[in-house]
This record gives structure tokens, C-alpha cells and sequence, in this order.
């Protein structure tokens, strides 16, 4: 019997691996590519205890090679849905039940085993299927996902030690339920990372957790399962499903155990959600929470003071980074027109000596994009650019499907601030520039706040503090995520809570108990030691 209030160890910064040329990681993580590249994997769906095969297999390969076949797998029907969420509601009680410092244990655990063995299988995984060169894996894959399991932990421990205020003769408590009923994880292909968080973070409190990750990250997602087994999550916590999304969501969202959704994606997938939920309302047993990080259309914007190479360099990295696939990524960006044309002409520079290829070749900065339906998106808005007398391609624009899905980073600069890819999200390697007058930079604030329904991240340079803090209160609602001298991506659990408002979510902050909290029911009790035995009370006399 427990009877010992457990502190667990203080979370810290999992360090990235610098991966030098020739170093000894960077050969372990190509040698673990080059071994999983040769297996291709069967992969099952997990549903309480069991491995599911169906036989309708579906098959996956990489983004930057057409014919390297990584494996397949086993596509779900509806009543694999009903199946996995009556196992979740099956573990659910045990789990509920068991100290927190047991589910504090696994997934600490679930830190050191990918800190360690799982390290180079969960790097090359997200590496083979989505594209990532060695240091945005290790970024993502390796180091994200361990600082969320570590701080997670210490989030949680805070939460269940905040308890209320107790008058003399009383003793007040608040305890923190897992939700009732089963919450819906759906995370999209980019970030291996939060597709594992969208689990573990409801799981760790308590919760059980139906999981679709997005078909192009399947591969990948057999690894984090293959991790949460490791720890020791019970069956049942997590159940791992494939198949069509709107088949799932009839299963899922009519269901009365429905208890939350966790969500990153498109923010037009997510309202259509959110529209289900609230037709199904009538049905649920509670009303569901939904969380949910969507789309970007993150900004830099230069003051007149700014340094040009730390602009650049922000431009570079922030919007070509993984491709730009990511939610945070640059795209779209203010010059002033003293120094555009010298940061302009050092993005050029930059860009033309970009190496891209496969990830096995670790001097390529940048890789292919997730699939054929991004690459034909994002060329028809570089086809639409070409066409267009507002705009010129200053840097890239060429694309080539004949290997794998390979697209130029692209620099745009357009004479019209609301150009259409200066407010509507590409999701892929292309930035788009405007220059203002650099006698026009309160203008260009308002401009720049009423251009774009997003508001996840964005960021200001400025070597002038009065303009920092100009900028830092008129953009107030903007951005969820606002750098002050950096590029706009890279937010690290712990240190930058991460999520945005407007079209961008519900900026529940993955990372922070903010998000955490969302998946509790408290439930306050008031003991009294000496109860009252006469309803009169001394003002009747």
C-alpha cells in the first residue's frame, strides 16, 4: 500500500545530437536507415490485447522514392472502431484507478527507452516515411517526444498537488478524474512527436485513447506503439486504428462514450469536426472536450533596424525547414525597403546552395514532401504564381514527381500585400515577400494583422526596443507563438508552450499543464469533521 507522497525526477531538455559529419551517431542512424529500409514492415492494428490483420492491405512508401516499399498496413472497418473503443472502455476503470505515480512511471520509462534503444529506430522511421533529414528527426522524433513524455510528468504532479483552501473543521480536497468515457486522438503526418503527445498526454491522466494517425505517417506510428508496449501501457489504454477518416468519425462521433478530441490538422478538416460534434451533442454522455492545433500562415516581420543576415538566415531556415511542412513554418514575410534588397539577395544565396535529396544522404537540408496530393497542391500555387503579373519568382519554382515528391524551395515577392499566397496556408516550400516603405511600419502591423484568419506563430526583428514593444502589443492577438529576434518554428516543450488562436486552434498550449488540464474532470470534496445537528442558525435566535 502506497503511503509516501512521490516527487518524480525534475524534467529536463532532452540535448539534441549534433550529428557532425562522420560522427559516431550519425553513422549508428544511417546504418539503422539502411536495415529498415531492407524490411519492409507488416503492420497491424492493435485494439485492446490484440494484433489486428485484416488482409486489406494497403501499402506504404517513402516520399523521396516511388519504389522503395517500406511495407504495409492492414486497413480497418467500422467494426474494428467499435471493437477499439470497446476496448478502451474496458481498460478504463483499471487504469483510471492505478496511482499516478504508476502512469507517471510508464511514461518516464517510455523517455529513457527512446532517449536510448529506441533512439535511431524512431529517428530512421520518421526519416524513411515523412521525409526528415537527420536533424529535423532527432528534433522531432527523438528529443520532442522524450521532453514531452519528462514534462508531462512534472505537469501532471503539479495539477494533482493543487488543491484548495480548508476552513477550521474541514478539509477540502480536489482530485482530478480521467474524462468519462474514450478520447479520439487524430494527428496529421508532420510532427512524430505530437502524434505520440495526442496520445500519451490524455493517457497520462488517466484517460483511454482511440488513435488514428495519418496514413502517411502509419509507419512511424508502429515504432511509437511498439515504444508505448515497451514502457508497459496496458492493453487497451491506446488502441491504434487505420482506415477512411469519415467511416471512423460516423463510429467515433456517435458514440454517447465520446468524451474528447485531440487534434492537429487543417482547420478546415477540424470545423467539420467540430460541426459533428455539436450535431451528435444530444448523444454524448458529457459534452466532449475538443482540442485542437490547425493551420499558419506564420509571418516575419522586419523593422528598418533589423540586421539583414539574422533576417535572412530566420527567412532560410524558418520557412524551408522540413520543407516548410510545418504548422509554424514562415510564410509570408515584411521587408522595409532600406534593407529588402540585401536580405533578399542572401535568401537567394542561401537557397541556391541547399542540397536536396534522400535523408541517407545527411548533407541534404532539404527532402521531398509527404505525398502526391501536397506536391500537386503546392505546384499548382507555384503554377499560379508564374502566371501571375503581380508576382516573380526570385528563387526556386521547379518541381519533379518523376523519383519521388521533389519541390524547389521557392522565394515570391509580390507588389500586392494581399496577394493570395500572402493569406492562404501552402504547407510546403514556398515563402512569399512583401516590401513596404519603411517610413510605413505601424501600417504594415495593422496590414499584416488583418491579413491572414491564423494566428499560430510569428515573429518581429528589430534592433529598436520601442518597436519590439510596438510591435509585441499591436500584434497581441496575431500570433499564439511570437518571437522576438528568431525565426517563428522551433518552439521547445517546456520553454515555448506551443498552439495559436483564430483559425489556428484552440491554443490549448501542447507542452504546458494548459494542455493537460483539458483532459480532467475534477471533482471537489468537502469533509466536515463535526457535522451541524440544529438547522438553526444563531441569527434566528
Amino acid at each position: 500500500m502506497s503511503n509516501a507522497y512521490f516527487t518524480p525526477p525534475v524534467a529536463f531538455n532532452e540535448p539534441v545530437t549534433p550529428f557532425e559529419p562522420g560522427s559516431r551517431e550519425v553513422k549508428s542512424l544511417i546504418a539503422t536507415y539502411k536495415a529498415m529500409k531492407k524490411k519492409p514492415m507488416d503492420i497491424p492494428m492493435y485494439i485492446g490485447s490484440e494484433e489486428v490483420r485484416t488482409g486489406m492491405k494497403v501499402k506504404i512508401t517513402a516520399p523521396h522514392d516511388h519504389k522503395l516499399v517500406l511495407g504495409h498496413y492492414h486497413k480497418g472497418s467500422k467494426e474494428d472502431v467499435k471493437a477499439a473503443i470497446k476496448a478502451a472502455l474496458k481498460a478504463r476503470k483499471e487504469w483510471a484507478a492505478l496511482p499516478w505515480q504508476e502512469r507517471a512511471s510508464i511514461f518516464l520509462k517510455a523517455a529513457e527507452l527512446l532517449a536510448g534503444p529506441f533512439r535511431d529506430r524512431m529517428n530512421a522511421a520518421t526519416m524513411l516515411c515523412q521525409s526528415k533529414n537527420v536533424m529535423q528527426a532527432e528534433i522531432d522524433a527523438a528529443c520532442e517526444m522524450i521532453d514531452f513524455f519528462r514534462f508531462n510528468v512534472q505537469y501532471m504532479t503539479d495539477i494533482y498537488s493543487d488543491q484548495p483552501e480548508s476552513s477550521p473543521g474541514v478539509w477540502n480536497r480536489m482530485e482530478y478524474r480521467g474524462l468519462e468515457g474514450f478520447v479520439f486522438a487524430l494527428p496529421q503526418f508532420n510532427f512524430t512527436s505530437i502524434c505520440a503527445n495526442l496520445c500519451a498526454a490524455p493517457a497520462m491522466m488517466g484517460n483511454v485513447v482511440v488513435w488514428k494517425p495519418a496514413d502517411s505517417q502509419i509507419y512511424s506510428a508502429q515504432v511509437i506503439m511498439e515504444l508505448f508496449k515497451g514502457a508497459g501501457v496496458p492493453d487497451g489504454v491506446i488502441n491504434l486504428i487505420y482506415g477512411d477518416g469519415p467511416e471512423i468519425g460516423e463510429v467515433i462521433f456517435n458514440h454517447p462514450d465520446f468524451a474528447g478530441l485531440h487534434f492537429t490538422g487543417s482547420t478546415g478538416v477540424f470545423k467539420q469536426l467540430w460541426k459533428n460534434i455539436g450535431k451528435g451533442i444530444d448523444k454524448y454522455k458529457t459534452y466532449p472536450r475538443v482540442v485542437g492545433e490547425t493551420g499558419g500562415k506564420d509571418f516575419i516581420i522586419a523593422h528598418p533596424s533589423a540586421g539583414v543576415a539574422e533576417v535572412a538566415t530566420a527567412i532560410s531556415r524558418g520557412a524551408f525547414e522540413f520543407q516548410g511542412q510545418k504548422c509554424s513554418a514562415a510564410s509570408r514575410v515584411y521587408l522595409p525597403s532600406n534593407t529588402a534588397k540585401d536580405i533578399l539577395k542572401r535568401v537567394v544565396e542561401d537557397v541556391r546552395s541547399f542540397k536536396i535529396g534522400s535523408p541517407e544522404d545527411p548533407s541534404n537540408f532539404v527532402n521531398a514532401v509527404i505525398d502526391g496530393r501536397a506536391f500537386d497542391k503546392i505546384a499548382s500555387y507555384i503554377d499560379y504564381i508564374k502566371k501571375s503579373k503581380d508576382a516573380k519568382i526570385l528563387v526556386g519554382g521547379k518541381y519533379d514527381k518523376s523519383k519521388g515528391w521533389f519541390i524547389e524551395p521557392t522565394v515570391v515577392q509580390v507588389t500586392d500585400p494581399k496577394y493570395r499566397t500572402m493569406y492562404e496556408e501552402i504547407f510546403g516550400p514556398v515563402v512569399t515577400v512583401y516590401v513596404y516603405d519603411e517610413k510605413d511600419f505601424v501600417k504594415t502591423l495593422e496590414l499584416l494583422d488583418k491579413t491572414s484568419d491564423y494566428a499560430l506563430t510569428g515573429a518581429i526583428f528589430s534592433q529598436d526596443r520601442k518597436a519590439i514593444d510596438l510591435a509585441t502589443k499591436m500584434l497581441e492577438h496575431s500570433a499564439g507563438n511570437f518571437y522576438i529576434n528568431d525565426k517563428p518554428t522551433g518552439a521547445v516543450v517546456g520553454q515555448q508552450p506551443f498552439g495559436g488562436g483564430r483559425g489556428s486552434g484552440t491554443n490549448d498550449k501542447a507542452g504546458s499543464y494548459l494542455n493537460l488540464i483539458r483532459w480532467t474532470a475534477p471533482r471537489t470534496i468537502k469533509e466536515t469533521f463535526v457535522p451541524p445537528t440544529d438547522y438553526r442558525y444563531p441569527f434566528l435566535g
